[in-house]
Formats: C-alpha cells, sequence, structure tokens
C-alpha cells in the first residue's frame, strides 16, 4: 500500500501549480475507509491565499464525508525530504491523533515515517479550551 500511496503523491505533485517558489508537491491520504485523496499545492500571487498538498488532500476527504484518516504521503521537489508546514501539522491535528503517520517519500525506495505526535508534540485542539 506505501508504494501505491507514494506514487498517487508523485502523480498529484504533477499537478502542483508553483510558478512563484518552483517548489512543487503533492500528497495522497489514505482514509480509514479505503479511499485515496490526492492533493497537490497550489500557489498565489498573494502568497498567504495558497493552499499546500496536505491541505488540499485533507479539505477534499473531509468535503467527501471522511473524518478518519490512516496515512499521508507528501513527495516534494527538492532533494530532502519533505515535511508538512506549520499550518499543514495543525490542520491535520484536527483530524488524527499521535499515531497517525506521515510518511516523506523521495521515491518508492526512500522514504522516512514519522508519527503526528513527533511532528506536533503540543497540539493545540478541543481538549484547549476545556
Amino acid at each position: 500500500m506505501i508504494n501505491e500511496l507514494i506514487e498517487r503523491a508523485f502523480g498529484a505533485r504533477e499537478n502542483a501549480y508553483a510558478p512563484y517558489s518552483g517548489f512543487k508537491v503533492g500528497a495522497a491520504l489514505l482514509t480509514e475507509s479505503g479511499k485515496i485523496y490526492t492533493g497537490c499545492n497550489v500557489e498565489n500571487a498573494s502568497y498567504p491565499v495558497g493552499i499546500c498538498a496536505e491541505r488540499t488532500a485533507f479539505s477534499k476527504a473531509v468535503s467527501d464525508g471522511e473524518r478518519k484518516f490512516s496515512v499521508i504521503v507528501i513527495a516534494g521537489s527538492s532533494s530532502t525530504y519533505c515535511y508538512p508546514c506549520g499550518m499543514c501539522r495543525q490542520f491535520m491535528a484536527e483530524f488524527c491523533g499521535d499515531d497517525f503517520e506521515i510518511i516523506s517519500a523521495k521515491s518508492t525506495d526512500d522514504y522516512r515515517i514519522i508519527k503526528m505526535g513527533e511532528l506536533l508534540p503540543y497540539t493545540f485542539d478541543s481538549s484547549s479550551f476545556e
């Protein structure tokens, strides 16, 4: 399954719209129901208006009624591993617990797996309102 997700993330990266940074990112999100949602980054001349690949994939899934997720693969366009930005980490934490897996892939043979709890150890979530 990991190889399929990695391939889907690289495929989604091809659709990225990154005329300003040139940094294309693709993501493939697996739901607990077995569906895969992909996303790519979409930049805008007004930088804050753009959206990252991870939030695109999550938004597509949530808009289809999905609320439970297993793993996300992220494929960037550099030679280093690509991890979610701070905004994406917080966005994903809304829907995923500490055990949610984030896979940063350079290829189907070269990837790293990290847990949400490692990436964002002190999550701001609904318990923060108590």
